[in-house]
């Protein structure tokens, strides 16, 4: 027990005393999470949206294939950008590898199936007559569409949460893609993992103590917003 008791009061000092390695991989974790997330909202509600209440031919096929693209290795993800983004990729004159730029575009990838998976299942499981009614009271395109958001906007911050608890909890993409570079591309959680391998297990509270602050924050959010 002493172990942890140990680990758990240099977690705290560390905080308070406001320590510069700590706090860099807070900001990294913090700036990455904004962008995948902000990324992956803007276009995956829009397309969840599509997906659940239009009607077109592959519609059941590019279902299924955003069903199947939730459960993502973030590791294959990883594979996936770092060739995309290294030098003799396509995207490599960009320079976006071993960026916090190039972690979120891994990070969109992994969270962007999430969103349209969960906002088409909440779509789909809209009342029918809603869009009648809206209809016959003379609603165009634009107000249908943010009446149905608005109608089924719980379920699409269900979609949010679980999207953005993958993302902050993700250790592949953000090891592959970002390479772990201290003071610069190092997140909470390849922190965690580097610190404790290092045998550093007070810095390793301390940043799994700021994931859980973070996660019962965002969590809190969701419940007021619940209440409006």
């Amino acid at each position: 027990m002493n172990f942890f008791l140990d680990g758990f009061i240099t977690a705290i000092r560390l905080l308070i005393q406001g320590d510069a390695e700590t706090y860099s991989s807070i900001s990294a974790t913090l700036l990455v999470t904004g962008y995948s997330m902000t990324a992956s909202l803007l276009i995956g509600i829009p397309l969840g949206f599509v997906l659940g209440y239009a009607d077109f031919r592959a519609k059941k096929q590019l279902r299924f294939l955003a069903d199947t693209l939730m459960s993502l290795p973030t590791v294959f993800v990883g594979l996936i950008v770092y060739g995309l983004l290294s030098s003799k990729g396509p995207l490599g004159q960009l320079g976006l590898l071993f960026t916090l730029p190039g972690i979120s575009i891994g990070l969109t990838v992994l969270a962007l199936p999430i969103v349209i998976s969960l906002s088409a299942a909440m779509v789909e499981s809209m009342d029918r007559q809603l869009r009648v009614a809206l209809i016959s009271l003379g609603a165009d395109r634009r107000q249908l569409l943010l009446s149905i958001l608005w109608e089924v906007r719980f379920g699409i911050l269900t979609a949010a949460i679980n999207a953005f608890g993958r993302v902050m909890t993700e250790v592949g993409i953000s090891m592959m893609v970002g390479g772990n570079i201290k003071w610069h591309t190092r997140t909470i959680t390849t922190a965690i993992a580097l610190e404790t391998n290092k045998g550093q297990f007070g810095m390793g509270i301390a940043l799994g103590l700021v994931l859980l602050l973070i996660a019962f924050l965002v969590n809190l959010s969701l419940y007021f917003l619940r209440k409006q």
